[in-house]
């Protein structure tokens, strides 16, 4: 069954982005090492996050939030404004990070264009994700780019149908196995996986066994080879 259309995710599958996040999170934890240890802050700031998803969504901005209100939570009115002030700082600096590609990601995209057509769907803050899209220099690859406050089986579903695509001639590569594959799969399409060593642990999911629509991938270069396969 030929792929028509190829979505692919954006951070940590085009582009770095968990390395900045884990760096904040080690600075976030210093700051706050005078009410907490390190794997004590590290474990409630994760809690706060998972929970904070519901109000601010994905992206630095929820995580400035969250840590924020991390902060509060361990030190309470002990909690200096400086610290604040450099809390809010740590989230400038992840929302200011350069945008690095990942190994052959140029060649890569120029090689899916000619197999189908490209959607780049990702979550996070709009504005955030537009600006690292147009740093990358990649944008004119895409037909199109669904920025989403996550991503779900129903969401597959509406991109799908936006542009035309029977779920059976759509495959979706990503890093996480929890928003990029499973809900891809259970949408009607392919869903390939291509782990990063510093995945969130909110995003890690079991994966399909023996799957008819399901390929791991060691990297995203590998990924014009299966949709040749499949075709």
């Amino acid at each position: 069954m030929p792929i028509d259309l190829i979505c692919l995710d954006a951070d940590d599958t085009l582009w770095h982005n968990m390395r900045f996040f884990a760096a904040a999170e080690q600075a976030f934890a210093e700051l706050v090492a005078p009410y907490a240890d390190n794997a004590a802050a590290r474990a409630r700031m994760q809690a706060i996050e998972i929970r904070n998803l519901r109000h601010y969504g994905y992206g630095a901005k929820s995580f400035t939030l969250s840590m924020i209100e991390t902060a509060l939570e361990l030190a309470g009115d002990e909690l200096p404004a400086a610290s604040v002030r450099r809390i809010l700082a740590i989230g400038r600096e992840l929302l200011a990070h350069p945008v690095e590609l990942l190994d052959g990601i140029g060649e890569t995209l120029e090689r899916l264009a000619g197999l189908g057509r490209l959607v780049l769907v990702t979550k996070g803050d709009l504005l955030h994700q537009e600006v690292k899209l147009a740093a990358s220099g990649l944008g004119q690859l895409f037909t199109g780019v669904e920025i989403v406050s996550d991503k779900r089986a129903e969401t597959f579903v509406r991109v799908f149908h936006r542009y035309g695509c029977a779920p059976d001639h759509a495959v979706m590569a990503g890093d996480s196995m929890r928003s990029d594959v499973l809900p891809a799969l259970e949408a009607g399409a392919r869903g390939a996986f291509i782990p990063q060593p510093l995945a969130w642990a909110h995003e890690v999911a079991t994966a399909p066994v023996d799957h008819p629509r399901f390929r791991q991938l060691a990297r995203l270069a590998d990924l014009p080879d299966w949709i040749e396969e499949i075709g």
